[in-house]
């Protein structure tokens, strides 16, 4: 992938997916600034791409959740230097949704909706000024699961709905979008090796160390390289393993049924 030098803002970069892609962002000579709760984790990875690859990594220690860090982690998302937005961050909720206390459904929305949107709407200016800019968001392909039932899929009634929003503000995003020379794309990863489902967000898994969780799941740098060869060829939907695009589309023409057919006489 062809990119400009310049700085990618990449938030839950203390494991997984985000620290995955801020690695292969700083290896192609991108700065990053990382951004997570986890200061010892940032620090770690900071000093990592610092010997790695010569880049200038910058550590951002905030909580998305946060209104007065959302706003810190928005300013700089909205500097001059930014060339790609990662919005990784996201915590999952799991559990019944009648039991789901009220602070953890506020977070889960705070985190996956409200953050990733500010975030979008700091940097997309500056990168319209520019002539060039690439925003992912990451979603899930539990944004697809719609009502299919618990068991062995998890309890996901709000975190599913927050990526089921995700794929749809990105897709229209994008819409918006066509023409200009930015890229935007929602990555829309399945089960994946990462410790994700070790914590349901209300805190992050402790420890220095990244870690895996039980359930196992794709390794984090096929998710990139999925991500990475769609922006190539202006994907907007990646679902990384999906080797036959035709469901997607045959999605896009259901939807067009629907409206159409829903259209007054």
């Amino acid at each position: 992938m062809s990119t400009r030098r310049g700085t990618a803002l990449v938030t839950g970069a203390s494991s997984g997916i985000g620290a995955a892609y801020a690695r292969r962002l700083a290896g192609r000579g991108l700065d990053t600034v990382l951004v997570a709760r986890r200061a010892d984790r940032l620090e770690d990875l900071a000093r990592r791409l610092r010997a790695e690859t010569a880049t200038a990594p910058e550590p951002l220690v905030a909580d998305l959740s946060e209104p007065a860090d959302l706003a810190r982690v928005a300013e700089r998302a909205a500097g001059d230097d930014i060339g790609f937005l990662l919005n990784n961050a996201g915590i999952n909720g799991y559990g019944p949704f009648a039991g789901l206390e009220l602070e953890l459904m506020a977070k889960v929305l705070g985190v996956n909706v409200v953050a990733l949107t500010a975030l979008t709407r700091a940097a997309v200016p500056a990168m319209l000024e520019r002539g060039h800019g690439t925003v992912v968001n990451v979603a899930s392909q539990l944004a697809f699961a719609g009502a299919l039932p618990p068991g062995p899929l998890p309890e996901r009634a709000v975190y599913g709905g927050t990526k089921g929003y995700v794929v749809t503000f990105t897709r229209t995003l994008a819409a918006e979008l066509a023409g200009t020379p930015l890229r935007v794309q929602v990555l829309c990863p399945g089960l994946t090796a990462t410790e994700f489902h070790r914590s349901r967000g209300d805190a992050p898994v402790p420890g220095r160390e990244e870690s895996v969780h039980e359930d196992g799941g794709a390794p984090v740098d096929r998710v990139v390289d999925a991500s990475l060869a769609a922006l190539e060829t202006d994907q907007v939907v990646c679902v990384p393993g999906l080797r036959d695009p035709a469901p997607l589309a045959r999605l896009a023409e259901a939807e067009l049924a629907v409206r159409t057919g829903a259209a007054p006489e």
